[in-house]
């Protein structure tokens, strides 16, 4: 009772009542059965926590901020440490080499932590000068027609369209790129210029590595030198020899219910099951596989026409654009890996981080088994750099063993001449490596730790939206190749749809798919003219394109000049969708230019008839600014198609080398000239 209720009584009534009324003592047990209650819970919480702690590895950084705010800079300072390491990476290596430069700097008093573009504000790097001896390290991979990878876009845009103080930021940049690319790591030579522009400070110089060749290598030659220059610039030294350390420890858990574990999600647990879009990397859609026909006539060797049904998804997709698809591994290779790490498959686990500070708890979806895992998380077809080779050493129980895996991952001259002999040269998996290693048995976490994440695989589209709205089509070989070791190694993605045939009275297939936005894009009058050089599978999006060709043409348009040159071995065998493309040739729609390659003594490739065609090339891009696409391998053919095009503006646009290269940088800023290429 409040001391204003009390004054209104009358002063007769206070002391002929008892004390405590029938209210007040319902009001008290209440109140002491609530403090009893919570109490209690706070004691099973501790016995809970202190039974979990138990299965911890080593002791970590308690965490003293939540999760919920994911600012590097206050991570960094309620944790001690004064290295943050950010990457920009599509296929996962950009990420995995910045969680090893993370790592390394505990050796040389630098304890780092890992952090994506996308989920910090970036803008605390304006900040980072406020940590005494602090660094930041940007590994920053480059995609595309030189373009950021989708998590660096927004930081990338950023510092290009700002006029910002950097002054006190201490940094060094690693790019990763391929040499056979037009635009070879555009993303980390122009941050490694720009930040220097806004004032921040240098520590080492830019490296540059090249995915075309042993990209590990380029990262090991830049360390060798980066960490020495950053002790002399900080003024401290190194610990001594790198210490191994596991990132994340292990938790069986028997006792979780079925409808917990994850099954293949890429994020959502049960999204495969309940499909809710928008769907993107994160939430693929299941799509069920309507046609999976063979296009190869004869030779021996396979490539398929796959169609996807999206109907009802709410995906849309363009001429030009990518589908990405979730492949997973194949099923003897999981065994065998499985048994070579005597583990039980189906124990279900998780792999929790021992960075408390770490906005990433797992290292792939967790609570999983180890053969979902294994199945759907991990590319156990990749070939294994040192550094898992050297963690794998410690698990050898022959002496012998144990050496030749350190040497093999060890950066003298002589140790990485024989890892490219016997990984790189010989194509050994991690299920080769222990096999031929038989002395060689690591626990099966620890391997779920080591290997990088499966990535989804992406193909062009071989179809407009325009003629086939519900479905999507993509034209893929069949990898399949035998190693120097007499070994038949497999392509995760082609191997995987290979499977998926659609069977009447059976359900139909399905594959989680998205689709990626591409700027490879027809010209939008369907008047102007363009040139098409696609060889073999390099043909697919163009057959979109010739669809969409077609499709203005029905509707009354006038539609320009369509040339296509297209490759193969033999017209009898791999002459892919020849029906469709002599129709189109017929018709009109296409100027239509094939090379057979083996139908003749001398070979005769796609180059050989551009070389012939100069007047033609020229009146389209030079006379009436048409546009000039390729797709295909980047490392040889689409690097010849460039230097023709090179010696058709030299000699009938009579222009100088330089020139005619300056030609070439106008037409890619004006999306004319596109390439979609691969190595």
């Amino acid at each position: 009772m409040d001391a204003q209720a009390e004054t209104e009584m009358p002063t007769g009534s206070v002391s002929d009542e008892p004390f405590l009324g029938p209210l007040d003592i319902i009001l008290l047990v209440c109140l002491l059965a609530g403090t009893a209650w919570y109490l209690l819970k706070g004691k099973k919480k501790e016995n809970q926590a202190s039974q979990f702690k138990s299965y911890s590895i080593q002791p970590t950084t308690v965490n003293t901020m939540t999760m919920v705010e994911n600012s590097f800079i206050k991570k960094l300072q309620s944790s001690g440490r004064r290295l943050v390491v950010l990457y920009g990476s599509q296929t996962g290596t950009a990420e995995e080499f910045a969680g090893r430069l993370a790592k390394e700097g505990i050796r040389y008093q630098m304890k780092g932590m890992v952090a994506d573009p996308e989920e910090c504000n970036m803008e605390e790097l304006l900040m980072l000068k406020d940590i005494d001896k602090s660094l930041a390290v940007f590994c920053l991979a480059t995609y595309g027609e030189g373009d950021p990878t989708d998590n660096c876009m927004e930081f990338y845009d950023w510092i290009q369209n700002n006029d910002l103080d950097m002054t006190g930021l201490n940094y060094a940049v690693f790019g990763l790129g391929n040499k056979t690319y037009e635009h070879y790591n555009k993303v980390g030579i122009y941050v490694d210029k720009r930040l220097e522009e806004l004032g921040a400070n240098r520590v080492f110089e830019l490296g540059l590595g090249d995915d075309d060749a042993n990209i590990e290598d380029y990262l090991i030659t830049w360390k060798e030198k980066f960490w020495p220059t950053v002790c002399d610039f900080f003024g401290i030294e190194s610990t001594g020899e790198d210490v191994l350390m596991r990132q994340y420890r292990l938790l069986e858990q028997p006792e979780v219910g079925a409808d917990r574990i994850y099954t293949g999600e890429v994020a959502r647990l049960h999204s495969l099951q309940t499909q809710r879009p928008p769907f993107d990397a994160k939430n693929p859609f299941l799509a069920p596989i309507k046609v999976n026909r063979e296009l190869h006539k004869a030779g021996g060797r396979s490539c398929m026409h796959v169609e996807f049904d999206i109907e009802g998804s709410k995906m849309r997709y363009e001429a030009g654009d990518h589908l990405a698809m979730y492949p997973v591994n194949d099923r003897d290779l999981v065994e065998r890996l499985g048994k070579l790490c005597n583990a039980d498959l189906e124990t279900v686990f998780s792999l929790i981080n021992t960075d408390t500070d770490s906005s990433k708890k797992h290292p792939f979806p967790c609570p999983t088994t180890y053969r979902t895992a294994l199945t759907h998380y991990l590319e156990i077809t990749a070939l294994p750099r040192t550094h898992i080779l050297k963690e794998l050493a410690e698990y050898c129980s022959e002496e012998k063993d144990k050496e030749f895996l350190r040497f093999i991952s060890s950066t003298a001259p002589e140790g990485k001449a024989k890892y490219q002999e016997w990984v790189q040269d010989s194509c050994r998996n991690v299920v080769h490596v222990l096999e031929d290693i038989p002395s060689c048995h690591p626990p099966i976490d620890h391997v779920c730790e080591l290997l990088p994440r499966l990535q989804p695989r992406y193909s062009s589209i071989s179809s407009s939206s325009k003629i086939h709205p519900t479905t999507v089509h993509v034209t893929a070989v069949l990898v399949k190749y035998e190693t120097k070791t007499g070994r038949l190694n497999k392509g995760v993605a082609t191997t995987f749809l290979a499977e998926k045939h659609p069977n009447d009275g059976e359900p139909l297939p399905r594959v989680p798919i998205f689709i990626r936005k591409s700027q490879f894009r027809l010209p939008p009058k369907p008047e102007t003219p363009v040139i098409m050089v696609g060889p073999g599978t390099g043909l697919a999006p163009f057959r979109g394109f010739i669809q969409e060709r077609d499709f203005s043409k029905q509707e009354g348009k006038d539609i320009g000049q369509t040339t296509l040159y297209f490759g193969c071995r033999k017209r009898s065998e791999d002459y892919i969708y020849e029906d469709e493309l002599e129709d189109y040739s017929k018709r009109g729609i296409i100027n239509l230019r094939v090379a057979f390659s083996r139908d003749q003594d001398k070979k005769v490739y796609v180059t050989h008839l551009l070389e012939q065609d100069s007047d033609l090339i020229w009146n389209v891009i030079g006379e009436n600014k048409g546009h000039f696409y390729v797709c295909g391998d980047a490392k040889n053919m689409a690097t010849d198609v460039r230097n023709i095009l090179l010696k058709v503006i030299r000699s009938k646009g009579g222009l100088s080398e330089t020139e005619a290269q300056q030609y070439i940088k106008k037409m890619e800023a004006q999306k004319r000239y596109s390439a979609d290429v691969w190595s």
